[in-house]
């Protein structure tokens, strides 16, 4: 993509538009970037845009910012149906995402991962198998690591790990991994996509422009995902956890099998529940197909403990166990999590809803929940689908959910936040309300002599 000389403009001030703005100095751009909000977030970044002596908007786009812009690019949270990227479009700017205007620079080899659940840890762990064959690779996309920001590493690396959202695909139109993974489609982003097949249709784009020698790797129990490669020439891997298959890879009791051979072994993963086979299915397939050293892929997955906020064992005390699935967002993360515990589980749950129904969970929450602990604007509506089958009680803030908790649990049980909302309403994002739960519960280990499995966090409300 020829951008130099030409003024971009960059819609959002997130750490993906400093990444964005730092590439497209490079490329020899005039950027402008232009934010719609205010606030100490944007104030430290707008700091770092003086320092690159790059012009910006804060507080509403101006119509300005678009005059005479060649190509427009939305940060992955900005829809780029919005009013003003509209009037760009029609006054003939190219509007362009962040991964589709990164693609066009990488020299690395990309496996993209995308899902609506266990991208995360699925990204993490091909991560984890490649350095363990020796590969150099780097992590980026969806996450900390803006895609941008890996392009410009140097040396480039040989192998980039993306993990891919919905809001990415959206605008893409040339993107092309190497190796692409879908892992599931399950309802979420409804605010951004119509419905549940137009959301599909957006995954499906990972497939979009692989040709020859290129690999798909497809859920083949998902109905949605198991056709999306059929027309691609890439050659497509399925896995399966439910279905033998003559190729691809698929789990046989405590084996996972290529066919009729025997290639590893579900004690091979340290990861819990079923969800995170799939995971493992997920990532071993794209090693497989990808030709990687086999071997030095399992001792990878052998060492490989898991990611932060993702069912992540906090500690134990008296009996209790605790664990932190922040990064449970909506209610199929919180399906995953509590069929992953065959304890009976104490759920902190609740937050910044999706008008989700919760009513379709009343049968497993039945059977695996001993108590609701509720936070967040969406704890009445929580109320409200389970207080009839599972006592419910409210708490104000962490610390006060945690001591609820304790005090509802017995030995053998498991204490879990599992919010199934997102975090807005009370924290600055999944993280930050994870951390609070594990400061919390570090201070209870503390004070009772529990073991731990992480490293001290402090219980901060702030």
């Amino acid at each position: 993509m020829d951008v130099q000389g030409k003024k971009v403009t960059v819609v959002g001030l997130g750490d993906t538009a400093v990444a964005v703005v730092r590439l497209l100095l490079r490329e020899g751009a005039y950027p402008f970037v232009s934010e719609v909000g205010r606030g100490e977030g944007v104030a430290g970044r707008c700091q770092q845009l003086d320092e690159l002596g790059v012009p910006y908007e804060c507080g509403g786009h101006g119509a300005s910012a678009f005059e005479g812009a060649a190509v427009v690019i939305p940060s992955p949270g900005v829809s780029p149906s919005i009013e003003p990227i509209q009037r760009a479009r029609a006054a003939g700017s190219a509007v362009v995402g962040e991964m589709e205007f990164a693609f066009s620079f990488c020299r690395s080899r990309i496996l993209a991962v995308t899902g609506t659940n266990g991208k995360t840890t699925t990204t993490e762990l091909l991560r984890a198998l490649l350095e363990s064959c020796g590969r150099g690779v780097v992590l980026a996309g969806n996450n900390a690591n803006p895609f941008s920001a890996a392009v410009l590493t140097e040396p480039a690396p040989e192998f980039i790990v993306l993990e891919v959202s919905s809001y990415q695909l959206e605008t893409s139109r040339v993107f092309r991994p190497w190796v692409g993974v879908v892992l599931n489609v399950t309802p979420d982003h409804f605010g951004r996509h119509r419905d549940l097949e137009t959301y599909a249709r957006v995954k499906a784009r990972m497939f979009a422009n692989q040709q020859r020698g290129d690999i798909a790797v497809v859920n083949h129990d998902d109905p949605r995902v198991r056709t999306m490669a059929a027309g691609s020439e890439a050659t497509v891997w399925p896995f399966s956890l439910n279905t033998r298959l003559d190729t691809g890879l698929w789990l046989n009791g405590s084996a996972i099998c290529l066919g009729d051979t025997h290639v590893a072994g579900v004690a091979d993963t340290r990861l819990p529940g079923r969800h995170n086979l799939e995971n493992v299915l997920a990532a071993l397939s794209a090693i497989r197909a990808g030709g990687f050293d086999w071997q030095k892929a399992l001792a990878g997955l052998r060492s490989f403990a898991g990611v932060e906020h993702r069912i992540e064992h906090v500690g134990t005390a008296g009996g209790v166990a605790f664990y932190n699935d922040s990064k449970s967002t909506n209610l199929d993360s919180l399906k995953v999590a509590l069929e992953s515990f065959d304890a009976r589980v104490v759920l902190i749950a609740g937050g910044q809803g999706k008008q989700s129904d919760y009513r379709v969970l009343r049968d497993l929450v039945q059977r695996r929940v001993k108590r609701l602990i509720l936070m967040g604007e969406d704890a009445p509506k929580i109320e409200e689908a389970f207080g009839d089958l599972v006592a419910a009680e409210r708490a104000g803030a962490m610390d006060d959910a945690v001591r609820r908790a304790v005090a509802a649990a017995a030995p053998g049980d498991a204490v879990v936040l599992s919010p199934a909302c997102a975090s807005f309403d009370m924290y600055d994002n999944f993280e930050h309300r994870g951390r609070v739960f594990k400061g919390c519960v570090q201070a209870y280990l503390n004070a009772e002599g529990g073991s731990s499995a992480q490293r001290k966090e402090p219980c901060d409300e702030a």
